[in-house]
């Protein structure tokens, strides 16, 4: 028989962070650290607003972009919170999570060749999706010792003609690092001089605990170079809801939404119109669930400097990325021991990019139990490799 399968498709590693999660599953006993899902249930008001939705028989198709009414909230959040003024009904597109946006956004933009500028430890799709794009994924790896940020110089160094789209995943997912506008400001002036688009993955936005969010699309002359990708999975828990959306230049938009009418038609009824109640009466339960992530972050830090496990503060999105350097272990070898040992799922650093080898993610959306019981089983495992101790 002829071969089905796409050599692209094949291509393709499988999520390692998938992999953890799907193990832990069928692990009595076992604590998982390893998804990015928050803990909370979505606040009453959303859920209220999607069974009246559903009581009321809203349940047809949207307009292919999204509702109007929530695309105005969307311009009107937006505006309030990055200083930024998108016209809802030409510059902003609902979609099925921010990953859909990702998939729009490389469709729409990439020719064969084109390069796509990734700075790693970063999310896994943006890789993949570029690939499948036609584009030419060109990792930047990023450096603990400048707390895993992009420097204007690092994208400089990777910058080739080819290059058209650079990344830019903060807060990041997996290290929980944060661009300033101190630190956006060089970056921006080399996508301008070099003439390149910048797609800003701001999906953590919300959850930002020392300095306030910043975008790139607020600096001048970006935001007409820049795509902003954000959602409600994140900030207002709400990963099951599939909501996310996409905003920029109109003349890019509009290719967009060809590809999302013909791919997804729209984003779930109910979900849009739980979302508008989010983004008008909801910011109260945001800064609520940002105030106990905050907590637990602290506690993870004085836990892991009780420990001597080495680990920079990161200031953004729920996530720790400590180094495991020092036990002579792959990121890989450490994670599947730690779980076989004592049934805690933690990611391997190398799930985000190779440059991740050497770290751990550590996510603390999860209960203060859980995290408590959990590092409880971390230090017990730790004192156990420095003593040499053997499965």
């Amino acid at each position: 028989m002829r071969n089905p399968l796409s050599k692209k498709a094949v291509s393709i590693e499988p999520s390692g962070i998938r992999k953890f999660f799907e193990i832990v599953n069928e692990m009595p006993d076992a604590i998982s650290l390893g998804v990015g899902e928050p803990d909370f249930d979505t606040p009453w008001r959303i859920r209220e607003e999607g069974i009246y939705t559903l009581e009321q028989g809203r349940t047809f198709y949207t307009s292919n972009a999204g509702l109007k009414e929530l695309k105005t909230e969307i311009s009107r959040y937006l505006e309030r919170k990055i200083r930024v003024s998108y016209d809802p009904d030409e510059e902003i597109i609902v979609t099925v999570g921010g990953s859909e946006g990702i998939d729009l956004a490389f469709r729409a933009m990439l020719d064969a060749g084109d390069e796509v500028l990734i700075p790693q430890p970063s999310y896994v799709s943006y890789l993949p999706c570029a690939v499948l794009a036609d584009g030419v994924p060109v990792v930047i790896p990023l450096n603990q010792k400048n707390e895993f940020k992009l420097t204007a110089e690092e994208l400089e160094a990777a910058i080739t003609p080819r290059s058209k789209i650079l990344v830019l995943p903060f807060p990041n997912n997996p290290t929980g690092a944060i661009l300033t506008r101190e630190d956006l400001e060089p970056i921006a002036e080399v996508v301008k001089k070099h003439d390149l688009y910048v797609l800003s993955d701001e999906i953590y936005s919300e959850l930002t605990y020392k300095y306030e969010h910043v975008s790139i699309a607020s600096l001048p002359g970006m935001k007409e170079r820049t795509l902003v990708i954000n959602g409600f999975s994140k900030g207002f828990a709400m990963t099951g809801w599939r909501l996310g959306y996409i905003c920029g230049p109109e003349l890019i938009a509009e290719q967009m939404l060809k590809i999302h009418q013909y791919a997804i038609m729209c984003a779930p009824t109910n979900s849009q119109y739980a979302a508008v109640e989010g983004l008008r009466h909801c910011e109260e339960d945001v800064h609520r669930m940002r105030t106990a992530y905050n907590q637990r972050r602290r506690f993870l830090l004085h836990e892991f400097k009780r420990m001597r496990l080495e680990c920079f503060e990161p200031f953004g999105a729920f996530y720790m990325f400590p180094s495991i350097e020092e036990f002579g272990m792959t990121s890989e070898e450490f994670a599947s021991r730690f779980l076989r040992e004592e049934k805690v799922a933690v990611v391997p650093g190398t799930a985000f990019g190779q440059c991740g080898e050497g770290f751990l993610r550590i996510s603390y959306a999860y209960s203060m139990e859980d995290l408590k019981e959990a590092l409880g089983r971390l230090g017990r495992f730790l004192d156990r490799l420095r003593n040499g101790g053997i499965s």
